[in-house]
């Protein structure tokens, strides 16, 4: 019986352009501000193009992803990959805008996935037919090899907290999440599943203090990714 051959590494071009969006609800969220400072710090350090737009309304959040979208697609050079950042109180699978109005999680992620954002196909971002990589014409298709991608691939979905449970963020000190992402993320190198192992890690160890009680929280995790991710 033949020894199992260790997978070979294969990873996202990272050479084009880099482009972000933050958009966050900062009403009744003290510390959300110090957040939004971390990101900029971050996105800075990693070349990321970045745009953020504070206090958007439910209908102001798909607006924005929308325009986020056009932007992408009508970037002059090859766009490498795409970051968003979304920040309000919710509901499981919904946000709050400003408005107090919510918005659905699931119609947000569909602005930027493979068929809807064409500069993405195939890059990292955030039963099915897939969609055309090549264009409208494709003159070989191989067996093997089919010149189509899921419509939801090379998407990575990081959440603050599991399903079900409370964020926690502090006042004045910002997300404990946000903090910690940001920091690893400028602070470390390595592919992306292993940063966000490191993140996962800290916040396990972590005891945050919640109307006097010690708390745990830790990230949940949903990828779609099929190479190696490295920021950095």
């Amino acid at each position: 019986m033949s020894s199992p051959q260790p997978l070979q590494e294969e990873k996202y071009d990272m050479s084009g352009s880099r482009l972000s969006l933050t958009l966050c609800v900062t009403k009744a969220r003290e510390g959300s501000e110090e957040d939004m400072d971390a990101l900029k710090r971050m996105f800075h350090h990693l070349k990321f193009e970045s745009t953020m737009k504070s206090d958007p309304t439910a209908e102001q959040f798909l607006e924005e992803l929308d325009k986020f979208q056009q932007t992408i697609d009508n970037w002059e050079e090859p766009v490498s990959c795409a970051f968003v950042v979304l920040m309000a109180h919710g509901e499981e699978g919904l946000l709050k805008g400003e408005d107090e109005k919510m918005v659905r999680l699931e119609d947000l992620f569909e602005v930027l996935n493979n068929k809807n954002c064409k500069a993405l196909r195939g890059k990292p971002k955030d039963r099915d037919l897939g969609e055309e990589m090549g264009g409208d014409q494709v003159a070989l298709i191989r067996k093997n090899r089919p010149q189509t991608i899921p419509t939801y691939t090379d998407t990575l979905h990081i959440y603050s907290t599991v399903g079900g449970h409370l964020s926690y963020r502090h006042e004045d000190k910002g997300s404990g999440f946000i903090q910690t992402l940001t920091d690893v993320f400028t602070n470390k190198k390595g592919p992306i599943t292993e940063l966000l192992e490191e993140i996962t890690r800290r916040m396990a160890d972590t005891e945050v203090i919640q109307e006097g009680r010690p708390r745990k929280v830790n990230p949940e995790i949903e990828s779609t990714l099929r190479k190696s991710l490295y920021l950095q």
